[in-house]
């Protein structure tokens, strides 16, 4: 009897017609009042109780995305007054706006190396969307300021453009080098048919040195400042679940640099592409592929720079082998190279029954298949030549290990891993591989 009421209650809410007279926010401060129009616009549309509760609600979330408050509340009352209708409504929104300034502490860890990030922020500058910030990383292998100023356009937060000063020290140990940027660069970011697109113009002033004494010759040649201007642009469909260990979806990004057309001394057209698919079956069991390529094209005779070439090898690309340790090397300095590809097979498992914990939710047994190559081109051969040379000397590994899934802040590794087809030069990681990072091969 209570349900058989419950229900005719809920259709009564259902199909009465409704009109939503007013909307509202209160507790605006900073915030421009039209630059919200769009965000709330879509709750004067609802025809029924449900509808408002419902376009309210999504409302809300659009708020809340804007990042620009703390708390977003909902409140929905009968309209009051001399010109309400009988099925009149008004929605208000009561917001808590961000602090003028705010202050973050995290840690970050990408491709076997940690970091700790200390931030501060400017939310809503000028009252839409605006947002200014300062943040310094301190790395084991890298430390860098940057400064970066974001503008959001009115009506839809995924149109945005970011202007950023920054200056950073690279360490890159594989091939007794290190590097310091200093660089301006502007964004442009915008969504077109399913897909994220990111413009960028970027200038920066790059001085390499070597990282020991002991250094090749070929590193020590070329070590100096070098001046980069190029224009990239990337496009992203991602339809994963999850970026670091996803259960389902598919990811496709394409980027395409030019370099030396707006000036500088390192001229070059550079292709990279990366695919990825997850896939569910039995028994909770997910089956995973991936495959990565890139080349890039020296433009007017001029050398390409050895931070500007492809590297491969390590944990989180095609595992047996060492970080960036495959391919053309120097007195044991490794060179980097003008192509690669990487594909990798991967299936993921839960953990038996008696170690399903609350813990144990996190990790998954790992079975792999990788494979790659990395190696300079002969560029007067033409495209089958560029291709016959990637088919040769074929890197390959396979193992199992476990991997822990650290909701959205980095995935950990521990593999068995067996390297096949190693050539000359190549360092190997025969045994136990530890790998660290949010994006993995």
């Amino acid at each position: 009897m209570v349900e058989a009421e419950q229900e005719i209650k809920r259709e009564i809410l259902e199909n009465k017609d409704i009109v939503v007279q007013n909307v509202n926010i209160q507790g605006l401060r900073r915030t421009k009042e039209d630059y919200l129009g769009y965000e709330m616009s879509d709750v004067f549309n609802a025809k029924t109780l449900i509808d408002v509760i419902n376009k309210s609600h999504e409302a809300r979330q659009r708020l809340l995305q804007l990042g620009i408050f703390q708390q977003v509340e909902v409140l929905i009352d009968v309209s009051e007054g001399e010109d309400a209708f009988p099925n009149g409504l008004d929605v208000t929104f009561e917001v808590t706006e961000l602090k003028r300034v705010t202050g973050t502490y995290n840690t970050m860890v990408n491709n076997n190396e940690g970091s700790m990030v200390l931030g501060v922020k400017v939310p809503n500058m000028f009252g839409r969307g605006e947002r200014l910030a300062f943040q310094f990383s301190y790395g084991t292998k890298e430390t860098s300021y940057v400064l970066a100023f974001f503008k959001p356009q009115s009506g839809c937060f995924e149109r945005n453009f970011i202007l950023n000063l920054y200056k950073g020290t690279r360490q890159f140990p594989w091939s007794s080098m290190k590097k310091t940027d200093r660089g301006v660069s502007a964004e442009v970011h915008f969504p077109v048919w399913m897909m994220d697109h990111t413009l960028k113009w970027e200038a920066v002033w790059r001085a390499l040195g070597c990282l020991v004494h002991g250094a090749s010759f070929t590193v020590r040649e070329e070590s100096g400042h070098t001046l980069k201007s190029a224009l990239s642009h990337t496009m992203v469909l991602d339809t994963r679940n999850c970026p670091l260990l996803p259960s389902k979806g598919s990811l496709l990004q394409i980027s395409q640099e030019l370099a030396g057309f707006t000036g500088g001394d390192a001229s070059f057209l550079k292709e990279d592409f990366e695919l990825q698919m997850s896939r569910p079956f039995l028994w909770d069991f997910v089956f995973s592929a991936s495959l990565r390529a890139g080349m890039i094209f020296p433009i007017g005779g001029r050398p390409i720079s050895i931070t500007d070439r492809f590297y491969l090898g390590g944990p989180t690309t095609v595992r047996g082998f060492g970080m960036c340790r495959i391919g053309p090397q120097s007195e044991g300095d490794y060179l980097g190279g003008d192509a690669y590809w990487a594909g990798g097979l991967h299936l993921y498992t839960p953990l038996p029954l008696p170690f399903r914990s609350t813990w144990g939710t996190h990790f998954r047994t790992h079975f792999f298949l990788n494979a790659g190559n990395l190696c300079n081109l002969n560029y007067g051969g033409g495209v089958s030549a560029h291709l016959l040379r990637l088919a040769e000397c074929i890197r390959w590994s396979y193992g199992a290990g476990l991997t822990l899934h650290l909701g959205n802040i980095a995935r950990l590794e521990l593999n068995y891993c067996i390297p096949m087809g190693v050539q000359r030069g190549d360092r190997i990681c025969d045994g136990m591989q530890f790998g660290a990072g949010i994006r993995f091969l």
